[in-house]
Order: C-alpha cells, then structure tokens, then sequence
C-alpha cells in the first residue's frame, strides 16, 4: 500500500505519494484556500483522490498540519493559519475520506522526516524547527515523535525571546497568539520583512534581503546579523532545555545558507556549556520534508 502525505501550509498545500521503500511516486502543490476551512478540505480531498486515482490504489493518510489537535476537544488549536483553530479537522477529514487519517503538528513531520532517513539520521535526540509564514518546533527521540502531557512538545515560537534587548524589550510585536514578543513575531518570514521595512521604508521579502545582502547593501546585512542573533538566542534556549543532538531547520527561511555557519558561531555565548556539540543542519529534503513526515506517521507504533 502508498503512503500518502499532506503538508498543510499557510500558503500551500502539498502532497506526497511514497512506496515501502520510501521512494517518491508522485508529487503535487497547490495553494491554501486563505480563511477558508472548508475549501481548505474540499482542496486536501481532491489532491488524495486523484492521487490514488492516478496511482490506482488506495493509501494510508497522514497530515501535517500548523498547530496541532486538542486532548480535551480533538479539535484543532494554536494554529497560525487561523481559520483552521477550533475545527474537527481530523473528523472531518475522514469523513470525507471514509478511513482512519494521523495528523501531526508539521514541525513534528518536518522533525520525523530528517530523523527517519534525511540529515538528523541516526541521532538520539532531534529538534526540528519551522521557520518560514510562522515558527513552529518539533521535537523526535529515537525515531519516535514526542507529542507532550499538553500535545504542545517543541513550540518554542511561543515563548518570549530570549535575552532580549534595546526595542525587543520596550516594543515587542504583538502576536496572533494574543502575547506580546514571542519568538515567532521575530523569526518568521513577516518578521523578517518588518525588520526590514521599519529600518529602511521599503517592503522586500526574505529572499530579497539576502541576496541584496550578498550584493553589499549594509541595511540588508545589518538586518540579517540581527535575525541570525535572534535565532541564535532563542535556539539556545531550546539547547539549554533538551540538549538535541541535531536542530533541522525547515521552512522558508531555512534556505539561507548563511544560517548554517553564523548562527552556531553567535550560540556559543548563550549555552549553558563549556562547548556545543549539536549540530545546525539544513533538511534534506528542503521544504518538502514535512510532507515526507506526514507520510511516515504511518511507521510509527
């Protein structure tokens, strides 16, 4: 039998066809429905049944979804997309589907995914980290996902940012959450962005920023050193708490391969230790990891 992956982003949503042998057999985008739930099902429904209709055979169902389901209402809670909060998505789904689907948190499927076979393999203990419309984390121990007492393992994105300083302290953003300063109103894509235009006055998206960055433009890098240093104390945190072996970055943002080599240089003063052994890697599957998690819920007992 395929497994089937769905990662459901806030701006796309993707889906996944695998063998046993983890093989891709078919790949498919298209974009989230904005504020829509249910064109948001009516659009997840559609990618399954032509898949298995172009595949010909059925298969299991996994989803990666922002934020994750709620053990008092199985209904879905704390996600960014938030047309999706406090809906039966997971209910939902199998109506329509008429058959069992698992859904995860998408920063666990990203975190599952690098740790089955990408480029967390083989570690003990591996944080994966959403970096891109939001922030999201999830966290993998031997291969096996930890879910948490309160299913909200990993969210680092929700605590304040860490160390905070100058404007961070006086003038945190506010976020979706309803709190003020969170790690995410700093590190994700839009976060990025309003950096970038309170400083300059003008409006680019991440991508532009760095590579106006590799070109000279000392705003752009200015902004870029103070995102790197964010992102090395709020990650420091998290390697105070858990002590990964591995942090993934997925995501967006993770595709700024500056990342890689400046922010394990600028942790260093935030551990709690006399030397930092994790290591900072990026997925190997790129933004297409987490569907690939989605896909292997299915292997988990």
């Amino acid at each position: 039998m395929i497994r089937i992956g769905v990662d459901l982003g806030g701006t796309k949503i993707e889906l996944i066809a695998l063998d046993d042998s983890g093989a891709v057999l078919l790949r498919r985008r298209k974009p989230t429905p904005q504020g829509e739930y249910q064109a948001t099902l009516e659009a997840i429904c559609s990618l399954i049944l032509k898949t298995e209709q172009e595949l010909g055979q059925q298969g299991t169902v996994g989803i990666g979804t922002p934020g994750t389901l709620s053990l008092v209402t199985s209904r879905i809670k704390n996600a960014n997309s938030t047309c999706l909060n406090e809906q039966p998505l997971k209910q939902d789904l199998e109506k329509l589907l008429q058959r069992s689907v698992r859904l995860e948190n998408d920063a666990n499927c990203l975190a599952l995914s690098e740790a089955t076979d990408g480029s967390a393999a083989g570690a003990a203990v591996v944080f994966g980290v959403i970096i891109g419309t939001g922030t999201g984390g999830g966290i993998v121990i031997d291969r096996k996902i930890l879910t948490g007492a309160n299913a909200i393992a990993g969210e680092w994105g929700h605590n304040p940012l860490p160390w905070s300083h100058g404007e961070e302290f006086s003038h945190p953003p506010m976020c979706y959450c309803g709190k003020q300063g969170c790690v995410e109103t700093w590190l994700s894509g839009p976060g990025l962005a309003r950096d970038y235009q309170s400083v300059s006055g003008k409006i680019l998206n991440p991508k532009e920023i760095d590579l106006k960055a590799t070109q000279g433009d000392q705003i752009c890098e200015a902004v870029l050193q103070a995102y790197e240093d964010r992102l090395a104390r709020a990650l420091a945190h998290v390697i105070n708490i858990l002590d990964p072996n591995v942090i993934v970055l997925g995501g967006g943002l993770s595709n700024l391969q500056r990342l890689y080599c400046n922010v394990p240089k600028r942790w260093k003063s935030y551990v709690f230790s006399d030397e930092v052994n994790t290591q900072l890697v990026p997925p190997t599957y790129g933004d297409s990891s987490g569907v690939r998690g989605a896909a292997w819920l299915w292997n988990i007992e």
